[in-house]
């Protein structure tokens, strides 16, 4: 991982030449639950130019969309992720 942020792993990779994106997961490694939907990991973010763009951005998703990806239930991460 690139970085923890509020309790999120950031990673950021590059899917082409400077076209670096980002991927956010929960540290502690549960699913987001998003919608009723289960995720071990969103990507997020534009094609930016460098790897510390990818990370600012990534952070920016999380301060704008953490009220919405709620923490699974306990039984309810047995549930196949969708991925």
């Amino acid at each position: 991982m690139d970085c923890i942020y509020q309790g999120y792993d950031i990673e950021s990779f590059e899917a082409g030449k400077d076209l670096w994106h980002a991927r956010i997961r929960r540290a502690d490694l549960k699913p987001l639950l998003i919608d009723g939907a289960l995720f071990p990991k969103v990507e997020v973010g534009f094609a930016w130019p460098d790897q510390e763009a990818a990370i600012v951005d990534a952070k920016k998703q999380i301060d704008r969309a953490k009220d919405f990806w709620s923490e699974p239930a306990d039984d309810e991460c047995d549930i196949q992720p969708f991925l």
